[in-house]
């Protein structure tokens, strides 16, 4: 009878147990949406506003450049993949070194997402602007266009907004003078990699991928040769896929005649 006594509660406790898994579930899917809805705007925290509003831009922005040599619209390229290379590296002469262009890569690539940046910011203000409206909130944006600062930094790419000057009021007022746009990226050391392989490039007329792969053992470094000089290189984090593609021409052989 004992045994049977301890079977019973255990078969109860388990029904409980179930019931109670049974209820969070419906609670869950009641009501999630709904708070992951409301969480997309919080009014004391505006810059969680803008950091969602502007990440997809800036991640697909950072994307495009890196495949296409830092350039939206490459001038002097190559075609690789289906699509325009630049190269950072080039002369149309035999037997001589390529010149880079431009000379510093980290700085070209933060030039270019602060230049293509500007108009996603623009909007993502006017968007907040219209959030707080809809709360209750009046709001007042002074510097509309204010300073904005790129940095490409070990692990992550940082957006610096400053002098934007966004007043927010209700029962009173708040201003906020700043914000910052993060993104987690290895573009850092790609581009750090990608300046080594290019004074390579400067010196010998080429790089050796390998060499560098067992130096970078986090990195995949590929690309073909084309009979005319080119060297394209293909420098990929191994384990978040990111990468950073360009073209090179250096110490081109006379054709044999």
């Amino acid at each position: 009878m004992g045994v049977l006594k301890n079977k019973k509660g255990q078969v109860t406790i388990f029904i409980i147990v179930a019931l109670v898994i049974v209820v969070l579930g419906v609670l869950i899917f009641l009501f999630y949406p709904k708070l992951k809805i409301s969480s997309g705007f919080d009014a004391e925290n505006p810059n969680a506003f803008l950091q969602d509003c502007v990440e997809d831009d800036l991640q697909d922005l950072v994307k495009t450049l890196s495949e296409q040599g830092i350039s939206l619209s490459p001038q002097n390229y190559v075609f690789y993949e289906k699509q325009k290379l630049q190269y950072l590296c080039y002369t149309n002469e035999y037997e001589k070194p390529c010149v880079r262009s431009p000379p510093f890569l980290v700085d070209e690539f933060q030039n270019q997402i602060s230049e293509n940046i500007k108009f996603t910011i623009e909007q993502c203000f006017v968007k907040l602007s219209s959030s707080y409206n809809s709360k209750g909130y009046s709001t007042e944006l002074k510097n509309s266009l204010g300073k904005l600062n790129s940095k490409i930094l070990p692990g992550k790419i940082d957006l610096e907004l400053s002098d934007y000057e966004l007043t927010v009021s209700k029962s009173s007022s708040e201003k906020y003078v700043s914000f910052n746009i993060l993104l987690d990226s290895n573009l850092y050391e790609l581009l750090e990699v990608a300046s080594d392989i290019l004074e390579d490039e400067v010196r010998f007329g080429q790089a050796d991928k390998t060499n560098y792969m067992l130096k970078y053992i986090n990195l995949k470094i590929t690309g073909p040769e084309y009979t005319d000089g080119t060297n394209i290189y293909v420098i990929q984090d191994k384990k978040t896929k990111e990468m950073f593609q360009f073209a090179s021409r250096s110490f081109v052989p006379k054709p044999i005649i």
